[in-house]
């Protein structure tokens, strides 16, 4: 899907965000640190748009979700949907704005109450949010939203333990749609899913949000899957946004090391391709007592002195195609070039060779 025209508003803007959770020690119980979870960010989603925001796991991707959507107030910061600051909302005004924001969790064996049927989770916004008259129409709406996702109507009579993860799933986005959103909030709705019925939910995402013009918030650590569906890609780094650019982009011309270093770790869809690794030493710093300066410095390849001192900018400048391209790294253009990536020949190579390895493991399995 294409992004937002430039001349439409955003339909989320995010501007200085910053949680930090208080560390209590003592007998008093007192605050003494604090865990910096996110750390300044800054980004917009235009409406219809896919932005994906990837990262290590502990670098505030998740918390910056659940900020958008208020599930924890944040440090400081604004957050404006459709032209209103959400953390200037009182609790009623808050509780009528989650029509529009909704949220799809991780873990669907989680984020289903065991003791409810489908049909009970899902007309419970319903009635919470007076969408609709009357029991025979609150069947109706139910059994429209399973089919809407690849489930029968039936479903509605059984609870989560009688489906597959894959399928509750697809109830947790039926859950999601029922109240009819503009964004989705989803954080990392397939990592606990098999790599199968991954694409079968993201196909099911993308179709949803052609239909229904939805604007997505994909939270993810997997680079190979936000590339099947993000319109655009947020880095993230121990609290911080360390990059952003359109998918292709991303893709085509990593600029951050840190970037470069996750984009090496995608698999190949070939098994005798071989290619350079951006290899990181040591463990993501404790966001505890983060590094000063760039964040990034401790596991850099190419920092340098200033890079311990100096906070880097996230500084947007134009692609070759155009589109906006964000970089926190004032040193990208001296950076040797990017090897890990293939370019649009190497690829098409990559799928012809791809089809014949298929091709020869369908023939032997029907020989025998």
């Amino acid at each position: 899907m294409s992004p937002a025209p430039n001349d439409a508003p955003p339909l989320l803007e995010v501007r200085g965000l910053v949680k930090h959770f208080g560390i209590k020690s003592g007998a008093l119980g007192r605050i003494s640190s604090s865990v910096r979870a996110v750390d300044g960010v800054d980004f917009e989603v235009g409406q219809g748009e896919t932005l994906a925001i990837v990262g290590e796991s502990g670098c505030g991707k998740s918390t910056v979700g659940r900020l958008v959507l208020r599930l924890i107030e944040p440090t400081a910061g604004e957050v404006r949907f459709e032209g209103d600051n959400l953390l200037a909302l009182d609790q009623d005004q808050m509780r009528a704005r989650r029509r529009r924001l909704q949220v799809i969790f991780q873990d669907p064996y989680a984020s289903l109450n065991p003791r409810m049927t489908v049909g009970a989770m899902l007309g419970e916004p319903l009635w919470l949010h007076r969408l609709v008259g009357n029991q025979k129409q609150r069947n109706e709406r139910v059994a429209e939203l399973l089919e809407l996702v690849g489930l029968r109507p039936d479903h509605a009579r059984r609870y989560p333990h009688e489906f597959s993860g894959g399928q509750r799933q697809r109830i947790a986005i039926a859950r999601a749609l029922a109240v009819e959103p503009r964004l989705i909030v989803a954080d990392e709705p397939v990592s606990a899913l098999d790599v199968s019925i991954q694409a079968q939910v993201i196909n099911l995402m993308r179709a949803l949000q052609k239909r229904f013009g939805l604007a997505y918030i994909f939270i993810s650590h997997d680079l190979a899957v936000v590339k099947h569906i993000a319109d655009r890609i947020a880095v993230m780094y121990l609290g911080r946004i360390v990059e952003t650019a359109t998918a292709d982009e991303l893709f085509r011309n990593p600029r951050h090391p840190y970037t470069r270093a996750l984009l090496s770790a995608v698999p190949l869809p070939d098994p005798t391709a071989v290619r350079e690794r951006a290899l990181l030493e040591g463990d993501i710093p404790s966001a505890v007592n983060p590094p000063s300066g760039c964040h990034f410095h401790t596991r850099c390849p190419f920092a340098r002195e200033s890079c311990k001192v100096d906070v880097p900018q996230l500084v947007t400048e134009f692609a070759p195609d155009g589109t906006p391209h964000a970089t926190a790294c004032p040193w990208w253009r001296e950076l040797p070039p990017a090897k890990i990536l293939i370019d649009g020949v190497q690829q098409e190579q990559d799928r012809i060779r791809l089809d014949r390895l298929q091709a020869a493991f369908v023939s032997q399995t029907e020989a025998t």
